[in-house]
């Protein structure tokens, strides 16, 4: 069969003929030879929402209701049930959704009676062929009873997970291209969904993706694991249509608005008001772990992290209690954190490259300022094809298995003392866990800082603090003018670190206070 009559094939969505027993005669392959055609065919985007909707405030777009009793496979009592997701608001375009099973391939049609709507006027403009925006997967991860919504595949080539006791936060991305970069970001777009049905008590599943964008198209397989932890693993197929400058492979985004390392902007009373607080890298060449706390800039700013052979990196919330927050309607205490493994589990890493880290400024919560991932050595060239294998997981900070002590929190401010009226920042990392848990308060650590262009690390130096049980690093430095302050460092024993990396940059125009000069 030829790649067009294929891609007709599939269109039409035919039933297709079962190989043998359960297994299905649809797949990855089918998926990216869809892929590899589409990338030698001009970019359209896709068909729009219509402008009522798309103009559809927050709470009116969140008062058009799935009604769970329409979930797809709910009659059968499968522990894995799909709700669709209405279009409007930032869902801006309808994809193609459809049911793999032991007969074949079904589309799964449009009904807008599916939903509930605020009144009966937007109930009435809803075309009767207007299609779904994505979908949601519940599974009963706190009790037997209960379909817990736990993935989200929705906007662009978005998708969001939490692990159980969880409420959504951070997003993870199929692929980002040029984030960040003057020249301007695209959005691929997942287009279209295929997901197999599984036996009703079983806890994986499987959904395949098929992604477009003006650069490049991919073929993605998701091989879905509920649980504690939310894990995915992923392998997807990349075409490129032409060159891409940056290309950002298992891209995260979320949101710092303010933290430890910040004072509250005016008028403020949280504590703190973040998804994420930190960027967790690990080199499986070098064997570092790498900490970066993140921060809101007054400019836009880019990180690279060079990284030997990239074994993971993630967006980490390491503030777990309520009282660092007392936000009781957000809980930003029970976000995920998420965790790329390149590679995949027990696979070989992406190799040299750099993590990128993009830091947005922002006013406000509801703005995600905040893009990591990883951009390969090598470049990425139209006409090519790449395969990507990668583990994602969404839950508690564990979840990346670092063996070090960790930086808990970090803190910053003016100091004054001993005559540097200000031009000085004191910093404080709180370090705990890891072979620090196992000292005594007198042991014989001891600090280790290097700053960087134009830095001045004026002193430092390590104590136990017993109150929190945390080992403190302390440091004076003061930054130099109108550059950033950037610094590392670790706390070591026996001329060994044993604790992971702590990094810092602050840009030039950061004002202490929370605004910006």
């Amino acid at each position: 069969m030829t790649g067009s009559r294929r891609t007709g094939f599939l269109s039409s969505l035919a039933i297709l003929m079962v190989l043998s027993g359960n297994t299905l005669a649809f797949g990855f392959k089918d998926v990216s030879d869809k892929a590899q055609t589409l990338a030698h065919e001009k970019y359209e985007q896709p068909a729009q929402a219509p402008d009522f909707l798309a103009n559809l405030g927050y709470s009116d777009y969140q008062s058009i209701r799935f009604k769970p009793e329409q979930s797809l496979w709910r009659s059968g009592k499968s522990r894995f049930q799909v709700m669709m997701i209405p279009q409007g608001s930032f869902y801006s375009h309808a994809v193609k959704l459809n049911i793999i099973d032991s007969e074949g391939v079904h589309p799964v049609g449009f009904d807008k009676t599916r939903f509930d709507y605020p009144n009966p006027e937007m109930a009435k403009r809803i075309p009767a062929d207007l299609g779904y925006a994505g979908f949601k997967l519940t599974y009963p991860l706190s009790d037997k009873g209960t379909q817990n919504q736990f993935l989200v595949f929705g906007g662009a080539s978005y998708f969001r997970g939490v692990g159980a006791n969880q409420n959504f936060g951070l997003s993870g991305r199929g692929i980002a291209v040029d984030t960040g970069l003057p020249s301007g970001e695209q959005f691929p777009s997942f287009t279209e969904f295929w997901m197999e049905r599984p036996n009703a008590d079983s806890d994986v599943m499987v959904v395949y993706g098929l992604l477009d964008g003006a650069s490049l198209t991919g073929a993605y397989r998701f091989e879905i694991h509920p649980g504690k932890s939310t894990r995915m693993d992923v392998t997807a197929q990349l075409f490129f249509r032409s060159d891409i400058e940056q290309l950002g492979q298992a891209p995260l985004t979320s949101m710092f608005f303010y933290g430890d390392n910040t004072l509250r902007p005016r008028g403020e009373w949280r504590p703190q008001v973040h998804d994420s607080d930190g960027l967790l890298i690990n080199d499986g060449k070098t064997g570092e772990w790498l900490w970066r706390p993140l921060v809101n800039p007054a400019d836009l700013q880019l990180s690279y992290h060079h990284v030997e052979d990239v074994k993971g990196f993630g967006l980490i919330q390491r503030d777990r209690q309520f009282d660092d927050f007392q936000d009781n309607e957000a809980r930003y205490d029970r976000r995920p954190s998420m965790w790329v493994e390149a590679g995949g589990k027990n696979r070989e890493g992406w190799g040299k490259g750099e993590v990128v880290l993009v830091e947005i400024p922002s006013g406000a919560e509801s703005n995600d300022n905040i893009v990591a991932f990883f951009k390969p050595a090598d470049k990425v060239m139209g006409n090519q094809s790449r395969r990507l294998q990668y583990s994602v997981s969404f839950g508690e900070p564990g979840i990346t298995e670092q063996p070090n002590a960790r930086a808990l929190r970090t803190f910053v401010g003016t100091d004054n003392a001993g005559g540097n009226s200000g031009e000085a920042l004191r910093l404080i990392v709180d370090f705990e866990g890891g072979e620090l848990s196992e000292l005594p308060p007198d042991a014989a650590v001891v600090s280790h800082v290097t700053g960087g262009e134009g830095v001045e690390v004026m002193e430092h130096f390590v104590e136990y603090i017993e109150t929190t049980d945390v080992w403190r690093l302390s440091i004076l430095a003061k930054p130099p003018t109108e550059k950033p302050l950037t610094l590392r460092g670790t706390l070591n024993k026996d001329g060994k670190a044993i604790t992971e990396t702590w990094t810092y940059l602050l840009g030039p125009k950061t004002d202490l206070r929370g605004v910006s000069s």
